[in-house]
């Protein structure tokens, strides 16, 4: 059994993380902090986790584990990490801290990097684009949960360089992807009954996005265009995104919805938590799940690729895939303790 530990569970991400790790086969949680619960029962703060009977601890107090996960905000989550990953724990790292390869570009988003010597050393977590680089990592860089259900629709794409550089993401999250700290947007008479778009000069997501898409395809000079906007759910991501070819191949061709559809198809098909589909995805289609669904299309009268993609944000988008990272981090069946079928409706 590998021992594991979560720092920060009372946010939902960590929350989720231990929900999830709980009944892993192969791991033992042995530790989990959390500021504002120290001295606590996980029990007792959050009764629907009610087999874990554990107290939280402060962040340096986990003993000897072989991974830890950090679910702090950005800085804070960098500061925690490296003193176990100097003693020999590999980190899963949720928040932004070693997902942009750029000190530069991290500080022009974020804030100064409390430890930029490692930056280097990390491995950026989208573990269907990097398994193999994960596999070998000690420090994996868990990416943003607008960046998964986004790149998870542009990479078939950008892998076969078939689209220009102008790529468009809408993207629609529930509440639950601002974190449980208070804030007057997400209050419910806020919220209820309400769509608002945000981030429209800029949001920190972005770079991940335009920095994946260069990896993919370092030809391309890309210029993505990212709009969220928070709806009235709980949780999940929607995200519609529109691409345009390279030439005129598929606008031509009768069947180019066909071909797109077995293009993607091919890329994914042997991926456990992609799923390919013939029709638009639903949120509550993923809702509790590691999965992400895709459907890519086309306009036949513009010619333009249209992907839908649909994720859970607090489990594709975070908890669970830092698990399905872990997993593969530590050589052991990638989909153990995420097998689980969403929860419809």
């Amino acid at each position: 059994m590998f021992r594991v530990g979560i720092i920060n569970v009372t946010g939902y991400a960590g929350m989720e993380l231990a929900r999830l790790l709980r009944f892993h086969p192969s791991v033992e949680l042995v530790g989990v902090t959390g500021r504002s619960a120290a001295g606590q029962k996980v029990n007792t703060v959050f009764p629907h986790l009610d087999d874990i009977d554990q107290v939280i601890l402060e962040e340096d107090q986990i003993i000897d584990p072989d991974v830890i996960f950090s679910a702090l905000p950005h800085k804070s989550s960098a500061e925690a990490c490296i003193k176990y990953l100097d003693n020999g724990a590999k980190i899963i790292d949720i928040s932004a801290d070693f997902r942009l390869d750029s000190l530069e570009e991290y500080e022009d988003w974020y804030v100064k990097h409390p430890a930029p010597s490692y930056i280097s050393r990390s491995i950026y977590g989208l573990t269907e684009v990097n398994r193999k680089e994960i596999a070998n990592a000690d420090l994996v860089a868990n990416p943003g949960c607008y960046p998964t259900g986004a790149l998870l629709g542009l990479a078939p794409l950008a892998h076969h360089k078939i689209i220009t550089k102008d790529v468009i993401v809408d993207s629609k999250s529930g509440v639950s992807g601002a974190g449980r700290s208070l804030s007057l947007n997400v209050h419910f008479s806020e919220v209820n009954e309400d769509i608002s778009a945000y981030g429209l000069d800029g949001h920190r997501h972005l770079p991940e996005i335009s920095q994946t898409l260069g990896n993919l395809d370092e030809t391309v000079d890309w210029a993505v265009t990212f709009t969220p906007h928070l709806i009235p759910v709980t949780r999940g991501i929607l995200s519609t995104i529109y691409a345009f070819p390279k030439d005129d191949t598929l606008k031509n061709n009768p069947k180019g919805k066909d071909i797109l559809l077995e293009l993607f198809k091919e890329y994914y098909r042997n991926e456990p938590f992609v799923r390919v589909l013939d029709a638009p995805p639903h949120t509550k289609q993923v809702a509790g799940s590691n999965m992400t669904q895709v459907y890519p299309t086309m306009d036949s009268r513009t010619g333009k690729i249209v992907v839908v993609t649909a994720i859970d944000n607090l489990i594709k988008g975070a908890a669970g895939q830092a698990i399905q990272n872990m997993n593969v981090m530590l050589g052991i069946e990638e989909t153990l303790g995420l097998s689980g079928f969403a929860l419809y409706p």
